[in-house]
């Protein structure tokens, strides 16, 4: 079943929403409609419906419910690691509850924000909204703490007094800054006045410390613990 496509404002970021139900996605197109600069081109209730609106109407992000039905994977299982491949814009998913293992799952997955809906708030969402496409990454402190505490190895349940951060050599830490700052490794290697092969060694070194396996991750946990770390001197 095709998703419902409208004809967006001008100027306007264009949003495919969907949802678990036909309600559901009414209700939330017609309340980001409301929000400055924000138009819901399509909406959908299924996976397939989803995808297919994204790939013809290339929207500039899509908003995605967890209980989406027809996902080929659900947010919670490993081979979610591929859905960032099925999308064409940058998403975000939409969560009932933080569950913290469906935070993580959809973070590695590709996905550029996570907004719970106990947040209850039009005007956050579009905020996050806005600002995912920006290019920034949008997660909460409870949920940069999910993420922190997966790449310390508590994700299990372990209690934070029983597990500490990884610690990383103050040249580990000068090549996390330059990742994060979106540097490839020539441009690392020359910053650094390293050769690229140690630069792939540190980071093969800083990926076994931090429990990561790719850059995205790693940007990811630097951004999480420079946050918790910001809150923590406050």
């Amino acid at each position: 079943m095709a998703g419902a496509k409208v004809t967006p404002r001008k100027n306007s970021i264009r949003i495919v929403a969907a949802d678990s139900n036909h309600m559901a996605c009414r209700l939330l197109s017609d309340a980001l409609n409301k929000q400055p600069g924000l138009s819901v081109v399509a909406s959908s209730v299924d996976f397939e419906s989803a995808r297919q609106c994204i790939d013809s109407l290339r929207p500039d992000i899509a908003l995605i419910s967890a209980s989406l039905p027809g996902w080929p994977s659900r947010p919670e299982a490993p081979a979610t690691k591929g859905m960032n491949a099925r999308f064409s814009c940058p998403w975000v998913l939409l969560l009932d509850e933080s569950e913290p293992r469906l935070v993580i799952a959809a973070l590695r997955a590709g996905a550029r924000g996570i907004f719970s809906r106990s947040q209850s708030d039009i005007g956050l969402l579009a905020k996050c909204v806005r600002r995912v496409v920006e290019g920034q990454i949008w997660v909460d402190n409870r949920q940069m703490l999910y993420l922190l505490e997966a790449f310390n190895g508590r994700a299990n349940g372990e209690t934070a007094s029983s597990c500490h951060p990884p610690n990383l050599t103050p040249r580990e830490e000068s090549v996390v800054k330059l990742v994060v700052q979106g540097m490839v490794n020539r441009e690392i290697a020359e910053h650094l006045r390293l050769s690229e092969h140690t630069v792939k060694n540190y980071l093969f070194r800083i990926f076994d410390k931090l429990g990561v396996s790719n850059r995205v991750e790693l940007a990811l946990y630097a951004v999480a613990k420079l946050k918790l770390d910001e809150e923590s001197a406050a």
